[in-house]
């Protein structure tokens, strides 16, 4: 794990915040673009992940630093992030925090052996060439998150 402070290795690799992903309501995400526009922030990143996660995301970038804001639309009702909205009273809000690792393969190995939860079987395919996998809110019953993780590898760290 080269670059991560010796302090972090016992954590599965966590270098730092990649995102905090916030749920919109279908036919939001233009206005909420532009929104956080008047905030400072630019979209860097726009997609629309199919498969169980069912959203069009847009990923928004302050300054040159590695933290995003990703607002995420559901598609379908199906969609998890449409049920969050739904459990929220017609609402958005937040929809996870993700961190980002060099290896998600060794991250989830590491967490699986701890006793995290984690949603995923193995480590899957994200937006943006990302490897992901998510970790259950309430993974550690002794203590637990109270909202979802995602786990996130970026492209160039393969």
């Amino acid at each position: 794990m080269s670059g991560v402070p010796e302090d972090l290795k016992h954590v599965p690799g966590i270098r730092f915040v990649d995102h905090v992903a916030i749920a919109v309501k279908q036919g939001d995400l233009d206005g909420q673009v532009k929104a956080w526009e008047m905030l400072g922030f630019h979209e860097v990143h726009r997609e629309e992940v199919l498969g169980g996660d069912q959203v069009r995301e847009a990923l928004l970038r302050v300054g040159d630093g590695p933290n995003l804001i990703q607002l995420l639309e559901p598609l379908t009702t199906d969609s998890p992030v449409q049920k969050l909205i739904e459990r929220n009273g017609g609402r958005g809000g937040l929809a996870h925090i993700a961190f980002r690792v060099e290896s998600a393969q060794q991250a989830f190995d590491a967490m699986k052996a701890s006793g995290f939860q984690l949603i995923d079987k193995a480590p899957r395919k994200g937006s943006r060439g990302t490897t992901v996998f998510f970790v259950h809110p309430k993974s550690r019953a002794d203590n637990p998150f109270g909202f979802l993780i995602e786990i996130v590898e970026a492209p160039e760290s393969k």
